[in-house]
């Protein structure tokens, strides 16, 4: 497994959960632990079992898809030298990451046994451009003692990784149909969009509704950039900027026929987001709004009844051309009520 080099331990098998931060940046991480010469090992697509593991060893005030995470480090025991969970403090200036990012970590130490050892460098770009680099130092440090290796493997990960859109985004073929698909946006956190376990299978059932998902990671991140610098004040949340200006994207095009935002139960950065997100789309036009809200003792066929009415309430305005309001609707636990 892992061999001694100049009194220090260097890792050759590092793990990376399939959860949470992944869906954004495992493209890189991949590559710049690669560049080190390190085997990358990816704990298994998540899974019931493995959602399980999570909900036992996780506190139970964390939102859903930390929980996952925590079965997916479980997945991981045994399989590699130690554990990537870098400690995600801001990855944009004057901005945070959800907290519970930074102290995952510890998180994760305080409530599973046995652990291999956890690569815990921090990222902290809210007021440093350097702050990626300077966690790729001390992550490469169990690597290499070469910081000239480190530095070259850094940038190319930046350079190949970044905005990269995930694998899981893609619909698989035969999905889609050819004439009078709706087009249905979906905001919220790649975790929650892309783990079709997570949210069983929540994109493809849209798409056989005959309807074309647009997600965050579809629009130009330019754009989604410049529209969120338009409100009155700076969002807190990198998350939040991200949704917002996609709203304003999405609110803009006169393509789009229906909004759905997805949040994992207990995520405090959500229910922020989402209510302000809402509020805009309220404010600014009439289209149809819904949110649904994900946990472990979600039942499928309630969802897939509340995706066919959302979709199928669309259809019959469009078909009826009658104005009624459509948006704000809460799909949760079995019950929905409209605003």
């Amino acid at each position: 497994m892992s061999i001694i080099l100049m009194g220090c331990f260097i890792m050759k098998k590092v793990g990376i959960p399939r959860g949470l931060s992944y869906y954004e940046f495992y493209a890189a991480w991949k590559v710049f632990f690669e560049e080190l010469g390190a085997e990358v090992v990816l704990s298994d697509r998540t899974s019931k079992k493995i959602i399980d593991d999570g909900v036992k060893a996780c506190v139970d005030e964390a939102c859903f898809a930390v929980k996952i995470f925590f079965g997916h480090v479980i997945n991981l025991m045994g399989r590699a030298d130690c554990i990537f969970i870098p400690r995600l403090t801001s990855i944009s200036r004057n901005e945070y990451v959800c907290p519970k990012f930074g102290g995952l970590p510890d998180m994760v130490r305080g409530s599973i046994g046995g652990l291999p050892f956890i690569i815990d460098a921090e990222i902290n770009m809210r007021k440093d451009k350097n702050g990626g680099l300077k966690a790729a130092y001390e992550a490469g440090s169990f690597f290499t003692t070469d910081r000239a290796l480190i530095r070259s493997a850094y940038n190319k990960a930046v350079k190949s990784g970044y905005g990269v859109l995930p694998a899981e985004a893609a619909a698989p073929a035969g999905v889609l149909k050819n004439e009078g698909r709706l087009k249905i946006a979906v905001i919220g956190h790649g975790y929650n969009l892309y783990d079709s376990c997570l949210n069983m299978n929540l994109l493809n059932k849209i798409r056989a509704e005959n309807a074309e998902v647009i997600t965050l990671d579809m629009l130009d991140r330019d754009s989604i950039i410049k529209r969120s610098g338009t409100i009155p004040k700076k969002m807190f949340w990198n998350f939040g900027s991200k949704a917002v200006g996609a709203a304003f994207c999405l609110l803009d095009r006169q393509d789009i026929d229906g909004i759905l935002y997805v949040m994992a139960f207990g995520c405090g950065v959500d229910s922020f987001v989402c209510d302000y997100v809402e509020r805009l789309i309220r404010r600014e036009k009439d289209l149809p709004f819904a949110v649904i809200t994900l946990d472990e003792h979600s039942g499928e066929a309630g969802l897939n009844t509340r995706i066919e009415a959302f979709i199928d309430m669309i259809r019959w305005r469009k078909k009826n051309d009658i104005n009624l309001p459509s948006h704000g609707q809460y799909l949760h636990h079995g019950e929905s009520s409209a605003g």
